[in-house]
């Protein structure tokens, strides 16, 4: 009879063991699910922190633009590049500057204006800019916004280059024009600021930027998704 009570009792704890032993593993396995769980959160959040990083640093949109009489589309109201440069501040989100003359001396007929910028590229002039941008170090990216004049760009947009200093910025250039393209504008800003990185430069006809602007959004939208 002992021997039969001894029996049952080695059973009794041969089973007691083994369901400890059992809950044992599973508080394990929860355990190591939850450490498992705990990095993969942690690795996104680091993951966004470093996206948020790499893309740091705020953007500014400076442009140059003429209302009036403008070539192939007459009497305009908003100038070609302006509506290029409010595409790309609403698109990417940035600050706007709109680079004025602080005596503003252009005539609004196409003829004598393009006479009236001819004579400031012979002079090499550095028309004076009525306004400036506050807190200009705060901005990694300043998207340039110009008519083509004479296969350059005015040369007010070259007051603005020298008035600032460009380094370790990038400059992303866009320009308007009747059938010139960028005119090489991009080399002549890389040498009017050597220490800036300058992009390619995004040409739109001033026809397009008046009378197809979906199509020239569309072409701002994957301008700037190419850049990404």
């Amino acid at each position: 009879m002992k021997k039969i009570i001894s029996v049952f009792m080695i059973i009794a704890l041969v089973f007691a063991f083994a369901g400890c032993s059992a809950a044992s593993n599973g508080s394990s396995k929860s355990t190591s699910a939850e450490s498992t769980t705990s990095k993969a959160e942690s690795k996104t959040k680091n993951g966004n922190q470093s996206t948020n990083t790499a893309s740091g640093g705020k953007s500014l949109v400076v442009y140059f633009s003429r209302t009036g009489e403008q070539y192939g589309v007459g009497v305009i109201e908003k100038g070609n590049t302006a509506i290029v440069a409010d595409m790309i501040a609403e698109q990417t989100g940035a600050d706007s500057f709109e680079i004025k003359p602080k005596e503003d001396n252009y005539p609004t007929s196409y003829s004598e204006l393009t006479d009236y910028a001819k004579d400031e590229l012979n002079d090499n002039a550095r028309p004076d800019i009525k306004d400036t941008v506050q807190n200009f170090d705060s901005y990694s990216t300043v998207y340039l916004g110009y008519p083509i004049w004479w296969g350059d760009m005015p040369m007010i947009c070259y007051t603005f280059l020298e008035s600032y200093d460009f380094s370790g910025k990038t400059i992303v250039p866009f320009c308007t024009h009747a059938g010139s393209s960028d005119a090489g504008t991009q080399s002549k800003i890389q040498s009017a600021v050597p220490n800036a990185d300058v992009m390619e430069v995004l040409a739109i006809t001033g026809t397009d930027a008046q009378n197809d602007q979906d199509s020239v959004k569309s072409e701002v939208k994957e301008w700037l998704d190419g850049m990404e």
